[in-house]
């Protein structure tokens, strides 16, 4: 049996307002998520979607209009919160799950990524997490530079 596996944790600080940076990370995922290297369809991804609600689905969006669900919101909080279950690989026994929160700061937004859950994966959850643990970096790094980029926009 496998015991408790420690989340991911990543935290960063954005150029934007917390209303700014949420609605980036959410609404405008598609301009800043690296789904060349971060997605089930890789160069076929047209959009990458996250519907603003409570229940609402992840997912991604191929150019053929196909779509691919990575999971699903739990909890919107607008602007403060949000906390979506996480399986874009469906071959995966079980979601994992992410939590983000947004804190405005001096400078701009905190930022604070929480992947858990990796238990539920059972013997892969160590892999899983392991494999998981360089990828959010750079992830957040992209969502940092469009939140630049749109702070010099509204600028």
């Amino acid at each position: 049996m496998i015991g408790t596996i420690t989340p991911i944790e990543i935290e960063i600080t954005v150029a934007a307002s917390v209303e700014d940076a949420f609605a980036t990370f959410t609404g405008d995922i598609t301009s800043w998520w690296p789904s060349a290297t971060h997605s089930v369809g890789e160069e076929r991804v047209a959009e990458v979607v996250m519907e603003p609600r409570t229940g609402g689905r992840l997912f991604e969006r191929w150019d053929d209009g196909t779509e691919h669900d990575w999971g699903e919101i739990l909890e919107w909080e607008a602007p403060n919160r949000l906390v979506c279950s996480w399986q874009p690989n469906p071959e995966r026994p079980a979601a994992t799950e992410i939590e983000v929160t947004f804190e405005g700061v001096d400078g701009g937004t905190r930022v604070r990524l929480e992947h858990r859950g990796w238990e539920r994966l059972g013997e892969q959850g160590p892999g899983q997490r392991r494999d998981y643990s360089s990828g959010w970096a750079p992830v957040l790094e992209g969502f940092a530079r469009r939140c630049e980029a749109g702070s010099a926009d509204r600028g």
